[in-house]
């Protein structure tokens, strides 16, 4: 790192102190407008600062996911809309939405279905896990909570949705079965557009009207077909569009930011009276999908760096999938919450998680284990 970036980081680092402290004085002293504010300007310096850590790097966007609540709670009328336009505009939500699925699919390819060819034991049980565990755990928490209706279809749909791209990060940093966790997203993806919209359809059919045809529609033109798309572009792509290639992944988390802060604006009156309790369902859900995914691989006799990645698998969701499902039902400030609760969280534990089981595997001896 050049040594003048490195001190911006530093400086930006020190900022983010000096607003936190700032905020905290000013709420003490009762100046509500500029405590928010200086609240608000703590995240985005706190991101850039972590750079100057290396330890830390890895945490930036969930900083920023955070930064978004924070920000979209204190200052919610500056992201509904941006002069006449309606930022919760569902033809923008759809397009957002792609972006995301593309950048997603460009870190793909057609070759990660090979896996289910070459350890189809742990596939089997991977989606298996991943499109049961999870939705019964959403209706479950729904239900338990006592969460009005279309909030608790939110968590049913969190749970109904397919892994994401961040199943393979934390599945790298935590040294388990990368190709295994691929595969399982790749197939996770294309069952989506069957899978969820029968699940929303059993579970969440009593909370919120749910048109079969209609969701699977969507999620194929949200998730599959621009999955697809990256793939041909990849196909193609080559030596050639390299510098596209390179900011995709970072298009992708803006666009997750996005929804983050119009769906935490659209639903912050139903935030401060049901956050709270959203939040531990969602921390009860995702630590659900890493327990029994973890445990239902190992019953089925998995090795246990394959049991690590279904866990992972099972517990992150696609968040962005479920806000833009969410969106495009015209529900984003109620259906929608749970998915932007969930979606921060689930990177604030599995990046915990995934570190855990780095240094826990750096200790281990090598065992033999047997991959079906």
């Amino acid at each position: 790192m050049p040594a003048r970036l490195g001190l911006i980081y530093k400086a930006c680092l020190w900022l983010a102190g000096a607003c936190l402290l700032g905020a905290i004085g000013c709420m003490i002293c009762g100046n509500q407008p500029i405590a928010g504010l200086l609240t608000a300007l703590t995240w985005p310096l706190l991101a850039i600062g972590l750079t100057s850590i290396p330890r830390l790097r890895g945490y930036r966007y969930t900083v920023c996911i955070i930064g978004a609540v924070v920000a979209a709670m204190v200052y919610p009328q500056y992201f509904l809309r941006l002069g006449p336009f309606d930022l919760r505009n569902r033809t923008l939500i759809l397009l957002v939405i792609q972006l995301v699925m593309f950048g997603m699919g460009a870190q793909m390819s057609i070759k990660d279905f090979a896996g289910v060819v070459r350890m189809p034991r742990a596939v089997l049980v991977g989606i298996t896990a991943q499109f049961t565990i999870m939705p019964l755990v959403g209706f479950a928490l729904a239900n338990l909570g006592g969460f009005p209706s279309e909030i608790g279809a939110g968590i049913v749909l969190i749970g109904s949705c397919s892994s994401g791209l961040a199943s393979n990060v934390m599945t790298y940093i935590a040294g388990a079965n990368l190709a295994l966790s691929v595969t399982l997203t790749a197939v996770a993806q294309l069952m989506a557009p069957l899978v969820t919209p029968l699940w929303m359809s059993i579970l969440a059919g009593q909370m919120v009207e749910v048109r079969f045809l209609q969701m699977a529609k969507e999620i194929v033109l949200m998730v599959v077909l621009p999955i697809v798309a990256a793939w041909i572009y990849n196909w193609i792509r080559q030596d050639r569009l390299r510098y596209l290639h390179q900011v995709m992944p970072t298009l992708s988390m803006a666009g997750i930011i996005y929804f983050t802060l119009v769906t935490t604006a659209a639903g912050r009156d139903h935030l401060l009276k049901v956050g709270w309790l959203l939040l531990a369902a969602a921390i009860a859900h995702n630590t659900a999908g890493y327990v029994l995914g973890y445990w239902a691989s190992k019953l089925v006799g998995l090795d246990l760096q394959s049991c690590r990645t279904i866990a992972i698998e099972v517990g992150l969701q696609n968040g962005g999938m479920a806000s833009g499902l969410a969106g495009r039902m015209g529900k984003l400030a109620t259906v929608g919450l749970a998915p932007a609760i969930f979606s921060p969280w689930m990177n604030v534990s599995g990046s915990l998680l995934a570190n855990y089981w780095r240094r826990k595997k750096g200790q281990e001896q090598p065992t033999k284990g047997k991959l079906s």
